[in-house]
């Protein structure tokens, strides 16, 4: 059964900080089934993906159309919530709160939970690059939103690497050194593939937004395999 989700002054309360506050300035407008459960955590993400996209294009300094489009593929936005969602974009870019400070509460409300941090980053990630580019404006925001939510060096060099085409790609995306036997390579697709299974998603009590997501991240693990494998001529 699905609930009216973001739901205003209500939730925004029960959420607290610069997320609820951004919330509360909704109130009376429902967000319906954009959420799972009116549960803290459900809201904080999606709110909080609503709220980083908004900062995110007040950074590069424009929204397309395609990144309108890519995030309403992350949200499955019912058209009788479109001016809900459109006016929380809105509040977000001209919010005095700074980027950082959504980040941070999302981090701390998810500090044992670091698969939904990651998922939180691909789904920036998919709206970032849906011009087909990623700007360098939007690439520093995201490594900073990244190292807020606890992701640098290698950890963060993964997840870009399922969005973004660099030199040693396949095994940056595998977390492997490209030096690692033809069996590691085997044993490590097959555990991550595994680990971000849409069903460990759904199990983890999200909204659908983040279930969408885990589809073209175990696409970009197969599409590294597969590329590995061709180079080293084992397929």
């Amino acid at each position: 059964m699905a609930y009216g989700l973001i739901g205003g002054a209500g939730v925004g309360f029960a959420l607290g900080g610069p997320l609820g506050a951004l919330l509360g300035a909704l109130a009376g407008h429902a967000l319906d089934r954009l959420l799972l459960a009116p549960a803290e955590k459900p809201a904080a993400f999606s709110v909080a993906l609503i709220a980083l996209s908004a900062k995110m294009a007040k950074a590069d300094g424009v929204v397309v159309p395609a990144e309108v489009t890519a995030f309403r593929e992350v949200f499955d936005i019912p058209p009788e919530n479109l001016d809900a969602v459109a006016r929380l974009f809105n509040l977000a870019k001209q919010d005095t709160a700074g980027f950082e400070a959504y980040a941070r509460q999302v981090a701390q409300l998810f500090a044992d939970d670091p698969d939904t941090r990651e998922d939180l980053l691909d789904a920036l990630f998919h709206v970032a690059k849906a011009d087909h580019a990623l700007h360098e404006k939007e690439l520093v925001f995201l490594e900073e939103v990244a190292r807020i939510l606890g992701f640098t060096g290698a950890a963060y060099a993964r997840i870009e690497a399922r969005h973004v085409r660099r030199p040693g790609d396949p095994y940056a995306v595998l977390d492997l050194d490209p030096g690692a036997s033809d069996e590691e390579v085997k044993a490590r697709w097959r555990a991550l593939v595994a680990s971000h299974h849409p069903d460990k998603i759904a199990g983890r009590g999200l909204p659908p937004a983040a279930i969408k997501l885990a589809n073209d991240r175990v696409a970009a693990l197969n599409a590294a395999y597969s590329l590995i494998t061709r180079q080293r001529r084992l397929a």
